[in-house]
C-alpha cells in the first residue's frame, strides 16, 4: 500500500479542525499529522513536519489562510495547498488561486468534495466546488468583454498583514515584532493604508478588514 497523503489542517475553530480530520482520517490514503489554529502557526508547523498538504481555512488570527497560502508557496514550493472556506466568494477564488492554492471547497460541503478535492491537489489537478465553474467562467468571460480582467488587489500584501493585525487590535510594536519590522515602518505602512483606502481611523479600517474577510466581525 502506498504512503498517505500527509495533511496539515488550519482552522481556528477546534471544532471545525476535529470534523475536517475524521473525514480526512477515515481515508486510508489521508492522514493529519499537523494542525494550526492561525495562518502563522500553519507556517511554522509546515516548516518543522513533513507535509504534502496543507488544507487552509481563509479566515484566521494572526495570518489569514491566503496569507498563509502565500507564504507557503514562497517558502515550501513543492507542498500543495487547498483552501477551505465558507466563502462562496468569487474574489477569495481568484485570491487563492494568485496565492498558489490548487483547490477551493466550501465547508458546507466538506463531507462530500473534501477528500476528492485533497486527492486531487495532490495530482496538481485543480479543484472547483461543484456549481461554481458555470458562475465563474460566465463571470470572467463578462469582465473580459469589458476589459476589466481578473479583479486586482487593492493593497499590497504586506498592507493586507498590517490592516489584519490592526484591525485585530495589536499595536505598532506588536505587529512590528510579529512581522520582524519596525514600529516606524509598520506606521508608515499604516497611514499609506489610510490614504489609500480613503479612511480616517483605525474603526474603519476594522469595517475594510470584516468586509474583506481578513477578521470574523
Amino acid at each position: 500500500m502506498s504512503t498517505p497523503i500527509r495533511v496539515l489542517l488550519a482552522d481556528d475553530h477546534t471544532l471545525v479542525r476535529r470534523g475536517v480530520r475524521l473525514i480526512l482520517d477515515g481515508e486510508p490514503d489521508l492522514t493529519v499529522v499537523a494542525e494550526a489554529g492561525d495562518g502563522a502557526e500553519a507556517v511554522a508547523k509546515a516548516r518543522e513536519t513533513p507535509v504534502d498538504l496543507a488544507v487552509l481555512d481563509v479566515a484566521m488570527p494572526r495570518m489569514t489562510g491566503l496569507q498563509a497560502a502565500r507564504e507557503l508557496s514562497r517558502r515550501l514550493p513543492g507542498l500543495h495547498i487547498l483552501i477551505l472556506t465558507m466563502y462562496d466568494n468569487e474574489e477569495y477564488f481568484f485570491e487563492a488561486l494568485r496565492a498558489g492554492a490548487g483547490g477551493y471547497v466550501l465547508k458546507s460541503v466538506a463531507d462530500r468534495d473534501l477528500v476528492e478535492a485533497c486527492r486531487a491537489a495532490v495530482r496538481d489537478e485543480p479543484f472547483i466546488y461543484p456549481g461554481a465553474e458555470r458562475t465563474l467562467v460566465r463571470s470572467y468571460l463578462e469582465r473580459l468583454r469589458r476589459g476589466d480582467g481578473v479583479p486586482e488587489r487593492a493593497i499590497t500584501e504586506r498592507e493586507e498583514e498590517i490592516l489584519k493585525l490592526v484591525a485585530e487590535g495589536h499595536t505598532s510594536k506588536e505587529i512590528g515584532e510579529l512581522l520582524f519590522i519596525s514600529a516606524k515602518t509598520v506606521e508608515r505602512h499604516r497611514a499609506n493604508l489610510l490614504q489609500k483606502l480613503g479612511m480616517r481611523d483605525r474603526l474603519e479600517l476594522t469595517r475594510y478588514a470584516i468586509r474583506a474577510g481578513l477578521i470574523e466581525p
